[in-house]
């Protein structure tokens, strides 16, 4: 079995690590470099970086930024926002990152997933998905979650999968930041419908949620920001109750 990998996520806007509720109400969590080096030594498996204002302000991803965080760092890490084509792509791993993450211009050109993934390889392309629950059903977001699509979320996961990408970055946009758990339910679909991992996100608030999604939820990751921000879980405490829980993971 795969050790489970825990994930911190820096929001970044105006070059500042951010974090809010529901996407929105943002408020400042320090500096993206620092938070980054302090996560890789204190045992953090990867990270995500996502310039979250990137779409909606029609810019590139912060290139300087990928580098500084790339230098100081020694664990994977993966960058989103903004990212629209091969060039795109090419220029944040040739600045240090590892892996890709795309959102908003998969959905408009789902082509582009097929694009990356034949010159890239798979292995570092991540497609993340925003969605909530519209008269129960899961309807995929764009824009920072700003933009509601008629996509359902597991019809769009599978696309996704055969078109080429390596992992799936589910954001839950209902539970995002409210600290009451992860969408075990839907993640559970998804990772049992899927042949690619699936990263858990949205609603991390204690070590039981982080238990409960890899067990009830059968994801193959755990991301979370704010409680990772604010110093109220700590890694390796995280990563010591997973294990006396009998889940893998790297200490």
């Amino acid at each position: 079995m795969l050790t489970k990998r825990i994930i911190p996520c820096l929001d970044i806007k105006n070059g500042r690590t951010v974090k809010g509720i529901n996407f929105v109400n943002l408020r400042d969590a320090g500096d993206p470099v620092e938070l980054a080096k302090l996560y890789a030594e204190n045992s953090a498996d990867e990270l995500v970086f996502l310039d979250i204002t990137a779409t909606e302000e029609k810019r590139k991803t912060l290139i300087d930024l990928v580098k500084r965080v790339g230098e100081a760092v020694n664990i994977p890490f993966t960058v989103g926002g903004g990212v629209s084509s091969i060039e795109d792509v090419s220029a944040i791993l040739n600045a240090g990152a590892d892996k890709v993450a795309i959102n908003s211009a998969a959905v408009k050109n789902p082509d582009l997933i097929n694009q990356l993934s034949a010159k890239f390889g798979n292995q570092c392309i991540v497609v993340a998905i925003d969605a909530k629950k519209i008269n129960d059903q899961w309807k995929v977001h764009l824009v920072g979650g700003k933009v509601p699509t008629e996509l359902d979320l597991f019809e769009w996961a599978k696309e996704v999968e055969i078109r080429g990408a390596g992992e799936i970055l589910f954001t839950s946009m209902d539970h995002d930041g409210t600290k009451n758990g992860f969408a075990n339910v839907a993640l559970k679909q998804l990772s049992q419908m899927l042949n690619i991992p699936v990263i858990a996100s949205g609603g991390a608030g204690k070590i039981k949620h982080f238990t409960d999604t890899f067990t009830l939820g059968e994801a193959d990751a755990a991301l979370a920001a704010s409680v990772f921000h604010f110093g109220e879980i700590p890694i390796p405490a995280l990563k010591q109750e997973l294990r006396n829980s009998n889940i893998k993971v790297r200490l």
